[in-house]
C-alpha cells in the first residue's frame, strides 16, 4: 500500500512543455512524409551501416581491379587495301559505276576500283579541277561535270576508258563578261544539270538538259573510234608488298582526242535569276490585282498587293525614326539582290504535275530552288515552252512560303520528303508528293542551322 504524507503539488510550467510550431500545425502535415523522416531503430541502424559499409568495399576492390588487355573491345584497324600515289595534287573525286574519277592539280584521271588500276587521265590545257561530279549513263558511258580554278564548268563523256570533251559550259569570247561557277549539281541518272553562276553585279541558275540517248546511240555508232580514243601508254613504277599494292604514277598520260566522234550539245532550259525586291503596287484595285494572278503571275512571291509606294516611303521613315538610335549604333545594313541559291531536282508528285501529265518516275521533273536570305521555295517544271525560256523573268510554278528566310535544305533519297531548315531554328518535313507538312522541330536555344541532311 502506498500512502503520501505530502499533497500533491504540480510542477510549474516550462519552456519544454511549450507547443512548437511544427506540433501545432500537426493536424496539416502528410503522415506519409513523415514517416520518411522517421530515423530506423536498433538494431535496424546496425544492420544498415553494415550493409553498406560492405557494399562500399565490394566498390573499392571492383574499381582497383584491371581488366586483362585481351579482354578489352579493341577499335577496329582498318588498312588500305591499294594506295594511288599521284604527280601533283588530288583536290577532289567522284565514284560512278566501277570508275573513280580525281581531279587533280594538273587535270583529271580515272582508276578502275576493281583492279585497282589507272586507266585514263586528260591534261589538255594543264588545269586544276577544283570540284568532280558523274553519273552513269548505261553501257559503260559516264557523264562527268568537273569546275576548274578559274570557275569554268568543263562537260565531258567518259567512254570505252576515254574522256570526251563536249563543252566548256560558261565559256564565254569577252573575258569580262566571264561568270564563275558557285555550285554544281547532276541529276540522278544524268537527265539534267544545274550549275549556279556568279557575275560582277548579279547571279543566276541554268538548267540543262543533258541528251544522253543521243550520246548512247552515237557512242554505239563510233565504238571503233571511240577505242581509238585510248590514252598513250603510261610509266608505271610498282612497288609490292605483303599489304599494299602502291601505283605510283611518274607521268600524266597524253590527253584523250576526240577524233571523229561529236556528240550533242546539251540544251539550256531554264534560267532562274534571284527574286526582285518588293516595289510599289501599279494596281489601281483589287480587280486589277486578280487580273495578274490571271495573266501568270505566282501566288507566294508577295507581288500581288496595293500598297503603294508612298506608303513604303512612309512606313520607312516611321521606322527610322523611332529606331534611330539602334540604326545609327548598329550601322544600316542595306538590303542586297541574294548572289547564292541552293536547288535540287525533284522527281514527279502531286504538287508538280497535274492529273492529266505523264512522266517516267525515274526522271526529273522539276527543280526546287531557295535563295538566301528569301522566305519562299519556288518549284520550276522542266517542260516550260520556248517562249517562257526566253522570258528574262520566269516565274515559279509553285511556291511555298515560310515563316523565317530559308537558311538551308535537303531531299530524300527517294525525293518523297523535303526537309527545310529556317534562320529561326526550326526545321519543317514536308512531304512533297501531297504537299503538307508532316512534322517541325524547334531546335533549343535558337541556333543558326548551317546543313541538314537525310540519314
Amino acid at each position: 500500500v502506498n500512502t503520501r504524507k505530502h499533497p500533491l503539488g504540480i510542477p510549474p510550467p516550462s519552456e519544454k512543455d511549450w507547443l512548437k510550431d511544427d506540433e501545432e500545425n500537426f493536424f496539416l502535415l502528410d503522415p506519409d512524409r513523415e514517416r520518411e523522416r522517421d530515423v530506423l531503430p536498433q538494431p535496424l541502424r546496425m544492420i544498415n551501416e553494415l550493409v553498406m559499409q560492405a557494399f562500399e568495399s565490394a566498390m573499392e576492390v571492383i574499381e582497383g581491379r584491371t581488366m586483362p588487355e585481351e579482354l578489352k573491345v579493341q577499335p577496329r584497324k582498318c588498312f588500305p587495301t591499294s594506295e594511288f600515289q599521284v604527280t601533283g595534287r588530288a583536290n577532289c573525286l567522284a565514284l560512278s559505276g566501277k570508275y573513280l574519277f580525281v581531279g587533280l592539280s594538273v587535270g583529271l584521271t580515272a582508276f578502275n576500283r576493281h583492279s585497282f588500276k589507272d586507266v585514263c587521265a586528260w591534261d589538255a590545257d594543264k588545269t586544276e579541277i577544283c570540284a568532280v561530279h558523274a553519273s552513269d549513263l548505261g553501257n559503260e558511258c559516264h557523264v562527268l561535270l568537273a569546275v576548274d580554278e578559274m570557275g569554268l564548268v568543263w562537260l565531258f563523256c567518259f567512254h570505252k576508258e576515254s574522256f570526251l570533251l563536249i563543252k566548256i559550259l560558261n565559256k564565254v569570247k569577252d573575258i569580262s563578261q566571264r561568270s564563275t561557277c558557285v555550285e554544281v549539281v547532276l541529276s540522278r541518272g544524268g537527265d539534267y544539270a544545274g550549275i549556279l553562276l556568279q557575275g560582277n553585279t548579279k547571279a543566276w541558275l541554268e538548267i540543262y538538259q543533258l541528251p544522253k540517248d543521243s550520246w548512247l546511240t552515237e557512242m554505239e555508232k563510233n565504238t571503233g573510234a571511240a577505242e581509238g580514243l585510248a590514252c598513250s601508254s603510261k610509266k608505271r613504277s610498282t612497288q609490292h608488298s605483303s599489304q599494299v599494292d602502291t601505283f605510283l604514277l611518274q607521268e600524266l598520260p597524253v590527253s584523250a582526242i576526240q577524233a571523229d566522234v561529236k556528240l550533242d550539245l546539251p540544251e539550256l532550259l531554264l534560267t532562274v535569276r534571284p527574286p526582285k525586291p518588293i516595289t510599289g503596287t501599279s494596281f489601281k484595285g483589287p480587280v486589277d490585282a486578280l487580273k495578274g494572278v490571271d495573266d501568270g503571275s505566282m501566288l507566294g512571291l508577295g507581288y500581288n498587293h496595293l500598297i503603294k509606294d508612298s506608303q513604303w516611303e512612309l512606313h520607312e521613315a516611321i521606322f527610322r525614326s523611332t529606331y534611330q538610335e539602334y540604326l545609327e549604333a548598329e550601322g544600316v545594313i542595306e538590303e542586297e539582290i541574294p548572289r547564292h541559291a541552293t536547288f535540287h531536282f525533284l522527281l514527279p508528285s502531286r504538287i508538280l504535275m497535274g492529273p492529266e501529265m505523264k512522266a517516267q518516275p525515274d526522271i526529273p521533273v522539276g527543280v526546287g530552288v531557295h535563295w538566301d536570305g528569301n522566305h519562299n521555295f519556288c518549284l520550276y517544271l522542266l517542260n516550260h515552252s520556248l517562249k517562257e525560256k526566253e522570258d528574262s523573268d520566269l516565274k515559279p510554278d509553285v511556291v511555298w512560303p515560310c515563316a523565317a528566310p530559308i537558311a538551308c535544305s535537303a531531299v530524300s533519297s527517294c525525293s518523297r520528303y523535303l526537309a527545310l531548315a529556317g534562320e529561326d531554328a526550326t526545321v519543317t518535313i514536308w512531304e512533297k508528293h501531297l504537299g503538307y507538312p508532316m512534322s517541325v522541330t524547334a531546335i533549343l536555344e535558337e541556333r543558326f542551322i548551317r546543313s541538314i541532311h537525310f540519314l
